[in-house]
């Protein structure tokens, strides 16, 4: 290709082809005018500078929005679009997400409106019903509520239904149901219900004893050290809310979970936190195995009550099926603040916490031990520590009152955080473990739960009950 430039002036270009002509109209010279090569290199005189520029702010932009300049460079180069709007396309999801996180949480507090109807449809029956009231249990098993050579079971509810399935559940899978007695302790709100329905649905169930908190005649010294107690969680959890909503709920990566379910409000239930007073709630006991109310049992119990505890207090499940020293979303570090003194002194942050919910009590060792007095001591160094030292809840001072006092449990005893999206395990494990735990916030009567899971928990649900066919539960 040659050029001809005249010599009379730049007043036309030739581009010309040695080649000769290459298919029809080609042998002709292409001539460009000068005015029109001048115009191109005056616009391309403007345009690059300006391309300079928003290059320039780009790098700036990027900066502030972006982890590195070069991240968002990568993003508008490679991906296309405007990179101020891609971000903030990413900022909305990531906030979609969270929020849906937190609305998730917040659908767990409240309580299903057949449960509602359950309650008070009970509460009727038992102002009209003679049966509704009769006495619990029968006058000729009131011996075997303190008999050693019977399985004693406590179950700490507010909730009828719950309760139900976790007797159901345990008499159905026993190989000897007439062994069993079970205590049911409850608040006065819920006595009235919680009685009528185990009165009236006697035939199918075995010794059961209903009791109410409003019932127990308790010395002086130990309402004031409850209310102490309770005082104390009530402003770790205040605390707790109000960092959160100083944060506008944001979290560290991987706490959004534990950061929101220790705002539940059953952290606050007095029902959770008289655990720690079970040897002063049944004097007469030795041995028992305490049940949560979220639980359903798939294998025979009897032989918890033949474990040998080895001297300690609590028989507890601290490995989970995934393995040794396996316990996602349970470990100390995901209870304590490591960064206190007292704590990283006391504990090791990667040790997995044993799993209650499930957990066989010899009541004679902890009657010789300071357990309970060691959990008020705790709770007050809690507070002499700007309430720093662990998330709202009964668990964290109870493992540090029980540390050292735990005997380990084989983990097919105990399946537990069936109740949050990150604890997934195989079928092969939910179907052969002898108790499954619906910790966390998705309970299996809520409409968040997980349906697969489920089921294992409404199998045992009495559908056959008017009072359940009237509230609409199986629905």
């Amino acid at each position: 290709m040659k050029f001809y430039i005249s010599a009379a002036g730049i007043k036309k270009v030739t581009i010309s082809s040695p080649g000769g002509a290459i298919g029809k109209g080609c042998g002709a010279a292409r001539r460009f005018p000068g005015r029109k090569l001048l115009l191109l290199l005056l616009m391309l005189a403007i345009l690059l500078p300006f391309i300079f520029v928003r290059f320039a702010f780009l790098v700036l932009e990027s900066a502030s929005v972006c982890d590195s300049p070069l991240d968002c460079m990568r993003v508008r180069l490679f991906r296309g679009g405007d990179t101020s709007l891609l971000l903030q396309m990413e900022r909305k999801v990531q906030s979609a997400k969270h929020h849906e996180l937190v609305y998730w949480h917040l659908a767990s507090h409240g309580v299903p409106k057949c449960l509602h109807c359950l309650s008070l449809r009970l509460t009727e029956e038992y102002s009209v019903n003679a049966m509704a009231r009769t006495r619990l249990p029968p006058p000729e098993s009131v011996s075997r509520l303190t008999d050693p050579s019977f399985h004693h079971v406590v179950i700490l509810t507010d909730n009828v239904l719950a309760a139900s399935v976790v007797i159901s559940s345990t008499v159905q899978n026993a190989v000897n149901p007439d062994k069993f007695v079970f205590h049911i302790v409850t608040d006065k709100k819920t006595y009235t219900p919680m009685h009528a329905w185990f009165a009236i649905n006697s035939a199918s169930s075995p010794v059961v004893e209903v009791k109410g908190l409003h019932q127990y005649d308790w010395p002086q010294e130990v309402n004031v050290r409850v209310k102490e107690m309770l005082e104390i969680h009530r402003m770790i959890w205040r605390r707790h809310y109000q960092n959160l909503k100083d944060s506008d709920y944001s979290f560290v990566e991987g706490t959004h979970e534990q950061s929101l379910q220790a705002l539940n409000p059953s952290c606050l239930a007095l029902l959770n936190h008289l655990r720690i007073y079970i040897p002063k709630l049944f004097p007469d006991l030795d041995k028992i195995v305490l049940l949560d109310d979220d639980v359903v049992v798939q294998r025979d119990l009897s032989s918890l009550w033949e474990t040998d505890l080895n001297g300690k207090v609590v028989g507890a499940v601290v490995d989970s099926w995934c393995g040794s020293n396996c316990c996602p979303g349970r470990k100390y570090k995901d209870y304590f603040n490591f960064s206190h003194p007292l704590i990283s002194s006391n504990l090791l942050q990667d040790d997995c916490a044993w799993l209650s919910g499930m957990n066989v009590f010899d009541l004679k060792a902890w009657r010789q031990t300071n357990i309970t007095e060691a959990y008020s001591t705790w709770l007050r160094l809690s507070v002499s520590s700007g309430l720093q030292l662990w998330q709202p809840g009964a668990l964290p001072p109870t493992l540090l009152a029980f540390k050292g006092l735990t005997q380990s449990l084989d983990p097919s005893w105990h399946v537990a955080g069936l109740g949050s999206r990150s604890v997934k395990p195989p079928e092969e494990i939910l179907k052969s473990a002898a108790v499954l735990h619906f910790s966390g916030p998705a309970k299996p009567w809520l409409e968040i739960s997980n349906p697969q899971v489920r089921s294992y928990w409404y199998r045992y649900v009495n559908s056959s009950n008017i009072f359940v066919r009237k509230c609409k539960i199986m629905n």
